[in-house]
């Protein structure tokens, strides 16, 4: 049984990254997580010593087991790699009900908004993107392995070029809408099967 505290804590987490995911992190401020939340500044401050360390708790407590977990199922055990990472964008781009494309990703706009102005913050955002690239290396090599996809392939150029094609489609959907998502699958698509 979950203690008080730890749901107190999660619905600290979870409001705030509500907030942040639709405000921004600079432009949420602490009342507005206390009134989000009906909590008092005391329960905030008991959890979290700033809305920093409650920002890199959402990092590292939220996102980062997430994606470890989602990124776990979705690239081992598979039989066809470039299948296997098309259905992951596609359903991270069109399928996550959690995801809204006017917002952005989450994540992203952590990286873009905090990494270039607070350190701790980039070193969070870069273990969490290392261990997705990292993911994504391993399972490219595997798959070179067992001949599914070209030997002559680099993981980590690909895994870098499938990150970066996130985040920036990702962005720009909030400005071009579902539609560059759409043009961003097929030719997702055209690139996977080249690999092969």
């Amino acid at each position: 049984m979950i203690s008080k505290a730890a749901n107190t804590k999660k619905l600290i987490l979870t409001k705030s990254l509500e907030l942040i995911y639709k405000k921004g992190y600079q432009a949420t401020s602490i009342d507005d997580i206390i009134a989000t939340t009906n909590l008092t500044k005391g329960a905030f401050f008991y959890h979290f010593k700033s809305k920093e360390d409650m920002g890199l708790a959402i990092v590292n407590e939220v996102f980062y087991p997430k994606v470890r977990e989602e990124v776990a199922q979705r690239l081992e055990n598979i039989s066809s790699i470039t299948d296997q990472i098309y259905k992951a964008f596609h359903f991270m781009l069109l399928g996550n009900p959690e995801l809204n494309i006017i917002y952005g990703c989450p994540v992203v706009n952590l990286v873009e908004e905090m990494s270039p102005i607070n350190e701790p913050f980039k070193k969070a955002l870069n273990r969490l993107i290392q261990r997705v690239q990292q993911a994504l290396e391993l399972a490219l090599t595997n798959a070179q392995n067992k001949n599914d996809i070209r030997k002559d392939v680099d993981p980590k150029r690909v895994a870098i070029f499938l990150l970066t094609g996130y985040s920036g489609v990702r962005n720009m959907g909030k400005v071009l809408g579902k539609e560059s998502y759409i043009q961003f699958l097929r030719e997702l698509k055209i690139y996977l099967n080249n690999l092969k």
